[in-house]
């Protein structure tokens, strides 16, 4: 298992947590220093079963500066951005030989495990 993980982010921080206490130990990815390949993105966007626009936290400062919003833009430039601006990345995500999820809340991890 593999989590991207922002250690500033409390819910990150609480995912992880509720793994630890499941005796779960995922390989952690802190993603904004080691970003996904686009590759590897767009296998977890296949295992989240969402677009790229839907991983995108669009509240972000770059999501407006780079006209993130923009309906004209491709899936492609979309995840090119997630890879060149990984603050935009939803966050966290475990990752399983076939399945993710996002910890907003926390507990839908359990589900995919």
């Amino acid at each position: 298992m593999k989590f991207f993980h922002n250690p500033r982010c409390s819910k990150s921080r609480q995912t992880l947590e509720l793994l630890t206490e499941q005796g779960i130990k995922p390989a952690i990815v802190e993603y904004l220093i080691t970003p996904p390949s686009k590759e590897e993105l767009q296998s977890i966007l296949d295992k989240l079963g969402i677009t790229p626009r839907a991983l995108m936290r669009q509240g972000q400062a770059e999501y407006k500066d780079n006209n993130l919003n923009d309906p004209a833009l491709s899936n492609e430039q979309l995840i090119q951005a997630m890879i060149d601006n990984p603050i935009l990345i939803e966050r966290p995500i475990l990752i399983t030989k076939n399945k993710a999820a996002i910890g907003r809340p926390p507990k839908l991890v359990l589900d995919i495990l």
